[in-house]
């Protein structure tokens, strides 16, 4: 995985770089064929944004973050790509099984007594 970090008016330190590479490491865990992400830093007036793309095979998902803390911004980010990737990796077990993912399947009903 190739991780790329940039900063718009804000200077990336190394603590910073270091909390998002340790985030990130979650979202490689659910979903492994992870190719590129790019993660951009910016601070407009009170503002933290966070926004990120993450290339995956077939497709790219974006997601941003706003929150007046960055470390709050960078949370937020990763909760919503953890639960984009894990929804786009059940949509390819779908396809590629040919069935409905986990979460839709319906539960045998029971005979009534």
């Amino acid at each position: 995985m190739n991780l790329q970090i940039t900063g718009h008016h804000v200077q990336v330190t190394p603590a910073i770089r270091g909390y998002v590479n340790s985030k990130m490491e979650r979202v490689t865990k659910h979903f492994d064929h992870v190719i590129d992400v790019s993660v951009i830093l910016s601070v407009a007036k009170l503002q933290q944004k966070v926004e990120a793309t993450v290339h995956v095979r077939g497709r790219d998902i974006f997601c941003e973050s706003t929150d007046e803390d960055m470390y709050a911004a960078i949370d937020a980010l990763i909760d919503k790509l953890d639960r984009t990737i894990i929804k786009h990796k059940e949509k390819n077990l779908g396809h590629r099984h040919g069935d409905a993912p986990l979460k839709q399947q319906a539960l045998p009903e029971e005979p009534a007594e």
